[in-house]
């Protein structure tokens, strides 16, 4: 019985190799095509800030001042098909909107620290979904897909752009929640292996104690494991050519050796005894309150700094989460005095490091609450119109880009669905969101899938 000649083979052997050589700059060829031929790209990394259970766009960075007027009357529009649950009248926001910067951009009492960089944000007010559940709003979010297991956000990047670093992995996600999507909100799907995040701790641990699980080996030496690495690779490389399946078996051993470099590389990055007392005390990494998330932002300023291309931190403690289907104003204030001051810390420390220019920041949630009330003091899901907001990586600073209506139900104006949301990440990144494709299954999928418009006019 003759052998199976599989393709690699067969190019690598015939013609003296140049078959093999075509097709290496054919695949090349096909890769760069994902880069935008008149846009270079403005950011090299990104850091998501993820903001679990869903703030309220019209207590944070979207006022309405006829929701004040109008608060207790029933809504004067019509309520969409679907609603997560029973919704009531009005229901006007607890806090106050101030205008801050040379831009004059209103923000919420519950940001006082951000508001302080409001020059610096782009606020996104027009973003739509389609998803009024935890689950799938999530999903889409993170991987475009409410139904489907799709590569993240984080992994397409990876995909596009590669890595900066040899000894971290590419997308790390910190303290990540392991509901409502789980591990597909930073997995690779179909895309390599080394695409997918590497997960630090969960949201049920403290950022203090989160860390890459078996980063060490509990008996061998690291000069024993080289050999044991050297090893393996001599054996698989003596049946590459041959194994059908070399391309997942080296992507296999290529996650074995970042494990092994990792060993000394991921203890450094953590370690924050070398940061000053100023610095700690600008992230309230002092301060029991902010200590956690500040943490958090710390980190996430580390890693990229060694090259790290995709910086994932959450917030999502186990109680209360942004969920505030009642206890709206307790819920948001213990939630916003966490997170506050670290991410404007996070944002002052990237700026004055001359890192905020290539840094794109990215705020968010799954989607924003209903004007309307639920019970006394709370509000619903509402995935039709809600805010996002973007910083450094080549945005517009300072402005406020699309509207909500006038009660904060709907997007109305320059809408921004996710898919668009996506588009424009990576517009930025300087890859074409129409281009970033891979071949799975028979046909050519992308992050966006067949949708996806950037919005230029953010770009700065």
């Amino acid at each position: 019985m003759n052998p199976v000649l599989h393709r690699r083979h067969l190019l690598g052997s015939a013609a003296l190799g140049f078959g093999q050589l075509a097709f290496h700059s054919l695949l090349n060829s096909e890769k760069s095509q994902a880069a935008e031929p008149n846009f270079g790209p403005r950011a090299k990394r990104v850091i998501f800030l993820f903001m679990k259970g869903g703030p309220s766009h019209i207590d944070t960075f979207d006022p309405k001042p006829l929701l004040d007027r109008d608060h207790g009357k029933p809504p004067p529009f019509e309520l969409p098909r679907v609603t997560f649950a029973k919704q009531g009248n009005l229901l006007k926001s607890p806090w106050k909107f101030r205008q801050y910067g040379e831009s004059g951009l209103p923000v919420s009492d519950l940001f006082p620290n951000v508001a302080q960089c409001v020059d610096d944000l782009c606020i996104l007010r027009g973003v739509h979904g389609t998803n009024p559940a935890h689950g799938g709003a999530v999903l889409k979010l993170h991987t475009g897909s409410d139904t489907f297991v799709r590569p993240s956000l984080g992994a397409w990047v990876v995909y596009g752009l590669g890595s900066e670093n040899n000894n971290l992995p590419s997308f790390v996600t910190i303290c990540p929640t392991l509901a409502h999507g789980g591990v597909n909100n930073w997995g690779s799907a179909f895309l390599p292996q080394r695409c997918q995040g590497t997960p630090m701790g969960t949201a049920s641990t403290p950022s203090k104690s989160a860390q890459i699980k078996f980063i060490s080996h509990p008996s061998l030496s690291q000069a024993d494991q080289r050999g044991q690495l050297d090893f393996l690779k001599q054996l698989n490389g003596n049946m590459a050519e041959t194994n059908p399946h070399v391309e997942a078996l080296n992507a296999r051993l290529e996650s074995y050796e970042l494990a092994y470099r990792m060993q000394t590389a991921m203890p450094d990055a953590q370690d924050l005894s070398g940061e000053s007392a100023t610095t700690m005390k600008m992230y309230g990494v002092d301060d029991p309150v902010t200590e956690d998330f500040g943490r958090q932002c710390l980190l996430a300023r580390r890693f990229c700094e060694r090259g790290v291309r995709f910086v994932q931190v959450t917030h999502s403690d186990t109680e209360v989460q942004w969920d505030q289907h009642s206890n709206l104003y307790q819920g948001h204030t213990k939630n916003a005095a966490e997170v506050d001051k670290p991410i404007a810390g996070l944002l002052k420390d990237l700026k004055s490091r001359g890192m905020l220019e290539d840094t794109l920041v990215v705020w968010g949630g799954e989607f924003g609450r209903t004007p309307t009330a639920q019970g006394t003091n709370g509000r619903d899901h509402n995935p039709h119109g809600f805010t996002v907001w973007m910083a450094g990586g080549g945005v517009k600073g300072g402005m406020a880009y699309g509207a909500t209506d006038d009660y904060g139900y709907y997007a109305a104006r320059d809408k921004m669905h996710v898919h668009d949301l996506h588009a424009t990440i990576l517009h930025l990144l300087g890859l074409n969101h129409e281009k970033l494709t891979y071949r799975y299954a028979g046909r050519d999928f992308r992050l966006t899938d067949v949708h996806g418009q950037v919005a230029t006019s953010i770009l700065a």
